[in-house]
């Protein structure tokens, strides 16, 4: 596997553990709708939340959170219309940004954007 794939599904983990330890409850990673993902589903009480998690080794050229642009969001809306759809969810969701810096298993910082977009 890719190095960088490698950094992404660690990055995933840490976002996911750092989420159980708020108190989210985690439904699913990496579901996918065709060639569309969600990261990481969990519900924040009775809050559905789809998050997208950015992983970097470190904060030199950019922000991780600055990755997720127009198309991304675009991509990660279709997708989580086609989940709430799918699973017939009936209430309120939001959108949230977690981002991970480190590397070598080694965690820096982690950020955890509410709301995002």
């Amino acid at each position: 596997m890719a190095a960088h794939n490698e950094l992404g599904i660690w990055g995933e983990q840490c976002a996911e553990e750092y989420l159980r330890r708020k108190g989210y409850v985690i439904l699913e990673r990496d579901w996918k709708s065709g060639h569309r993902d969600l990261d990481i589903i969990a519900l924040d009480g009775s809050v559905l939340v789809f998050a997208e998690v950015k992983t970097r080794r470190n904060r030199m050229f950019t922000d991780p959170e600055t990755a997720v642009d127009y198309r991304k969001i675009r991509n990660l809306k279709m997708a989580a219309n086609h989940y709430v759809k799918y699973r017939r969810f009936d209430g309120d969701f939001r959108f949230d940004i977690v981002s991970v810096i480190g590397q070598n298993g080694e965690l820096e910082e982690i950020e955890h954007i509410e709301d995002a977009f």
